[in-house]
């Protein structure tokens, strides 16, 4: 069918963006940036943060942890927040709160309070995550306009991530509490400008009420896992707390699940499980992020303590996959009006597996350009084709009003898999690693890490795979959204979810 144009007043005029929608995409993006900034400059600064507030090994620990487990328990509950009371203000809100919890983590002189702000940070990052998500796919039309929206909003995560590893080294040569404060300004800057640029979302008035058993359940099974994987390195993933905590978890999620099924409003609809697609975009997030958080911990460790590189100087090595990533963000979005998602995808997991690969060539005394360098810019063209590839077909074909849901379940299959994989990679190097360890002994320890980040790119590959199966429809440039009812997805559960513009309007 045909939909007519926007009005001039509207943010897309014949599809051209205007000021104000870039503006919208940037305040987005400064809080995605923020997201990956925060994490990446907190791992470096650790030893800093330690030896000034006099933290044990394992205290510390809860520095980075507290954020993960703040983030990872909380994202359905933010994603569904975000459609019921109105993403605009979700977001404004939470982003409010990141601020606030950033000056306090620079402030602090204990542990437990920075800890605490940490935590505080997760939880707020796991309200704008999928707000912010959710406005830039009901503000941005299915299609390519959506698409380049995504890449480049995607991309930003890259980008924070490898700034924060360089910005990190600098500051922390001057203080800890530097790196600490650096995201607050950046956070209250976009806050003022969203208030006058993010459009206004309407709270959802026709939802059958909140689902508060469903919260409960929900956000406790999350946390619980999310504790308890991060915990088991340390307590045995065989000892008695462990697996009483995941039996738990067990319980949490089926109770969970039960109250879904017969909830009105749940706070996540079980349909949208039944799609192909939306399974694998869940699944390849889990594999991607998991597997590259546990190669970044290897590759750290690798660098600082067996090569004895400076902080900085490891920053730099990772540098070239983040910029490559930058470059690329404008590309991206018309890559995959061409070839879809499932393509991409899978063509950036083949990249992540011989990257991974490459690496296990590593040595006491590695030529960077010749054995490393080859890896960085293998996974940086992964990071480029992947992750906007798996938000925009994890999005595509959903419903403006479970939009935020969506969201808030991707983000969490991205940090349960991140926690879980590091937890397990963890696991490995420390059982690889003998008591008196030489420097060879502790390299063969990493060498069975990255083997085992190998084995999970490459099973990130093949849950990819059935997706390329899928017959890609053909179609037409988005000018406008249409006002045609959406696919309902349990008539069509595959409709539109790995398409590039065959859903397109014109």
């Amino acid at each position: 069918m045909t939909s007519p144009l926007p009005s001039p007043a509207s943010p897309l005029v014949e599809g051209r963006w205007t000021a104000r929608l870039w503006g919208t995409l940037l305040v987005l993006c400064a809080a995605m940036f923020l997201d990956a900034l925060d994490v990446s400059m907190v791992g470096v600064a650790l030893p800093s943060i330690g030896a000034d507030l006099s933290l044990s090994t394992s205290t510390l620990q809860w520095v980075v942890s507290a954020y993960i487990l703040g983030y990872g328990g909380l994202l359905l509950l933010g994603g569904r927040t975000a459609d019921l009371l109105g993403r605009r203000q979700v977001f404004l809100v939470a982003l409010g709160v990141f601020a606030l919890a950033s000056l306090l983590g620079g402030f602090v002189d204990s542990g437990p309070l920075l800890i605490a702000s940490r935590f505080v940070k997760g939880l707020s990052a796991a309200f704008t995550a999928p707000a912010g998500l959710s406005i830039i796919t009901t503000t941005f039309p299915e299609g390519p306009l959506r698409n380049r929206a995504l890449a480049i909003y995607t991309t930003c995560a890259a980008t924070g991530f490898s700034m924060g590893l360089v910005l990190s080294g600098l500051l922390t040569e001057a203080s800890w509490r530097l790196t600490m404060l650096l995201p607050a300004p950046i956070a209250l800057t976009a806050l003022a400008a969203g208030l006058k640029l993010l459009p206004r979302s309407a709270r959802e008035k026709d939802h059958d009420g909140y689902d508060v058993p469903g919260a409960v359940l929900g956000t406790a099974s999350m946390l619980l896992l999310v504790f308890t994987v991060v915990q088991a390195p340390e307590a045995g993933w065989a000892s008695a707390r462990t697996l009483l905590s995941f039996l738990a978890v067990v319980v949490l999620l089926t109770a969970f699940v039960l109250v879904e099924r017969r909830s009105a409003g749940p706070l996540i609809r079980l349909g949208v499980l039944r799609s192909g697609s939306q399974i694998r975009a869940q699944l390849g997030a889990m594999a991607f992020f998991g597997s590259y958080v546990g190669f970044q911990f290897i590759a750290t460790l690798y660098m600082q303590t067996l090569l004895g590189w400076s902080a900085l100087h490891t920053a730099l090595a990772f540098l070239p996959a983040g910029a490559l990533v930058a470059l690329s963000s404008t590309k991206v979005g018309s890559i995959v009006d061409r070839f879809g998602t499932p393509r991409l995808i899978a063509a950036g997991f083949v990249f992540m597996v011989v990257g991974y690969a490459l690496f296990l060539r590593v040595d006491l005394d590695p030529v960077y350009a010749a054995v490393i360098l080859p890896s960085m810019l293998l996974i940086g063209a992964a990071c480029a084709l992947v992750f906007p590839s798996l938000n925009i077909q994890a999005t595509n074909g959903v419903a403006d009003h479970e939009q935020g849901m969506v969201s808030g379940l991707l983000n969490t299959s991205v940090q349960v898999g991140g926690a879980i994989f590091l937890a397990v990679v963890t696991a490995v190097v420390t059982a690889s690693t003998p008591a008196d360890p030489t420097p060879q002994a502790v390299l063969d320890s990493y060498h069975s890490g990255l083997a085992v980040v190998t084995v999970i790119a490459a099973t990130g590959l093949l849950i990819t795979l059935p997706g390329l199966r899928t017959r890609r429809p053909q179609g037409s440039v988005v000018i406008a959204r249409s006002t045609a009812p959406e696919t309902d997805p349990k008539a069509d559960p595959e409709a539109g979810a790995e398409a590039g513009p065959g859903r397109a309007v014109v």
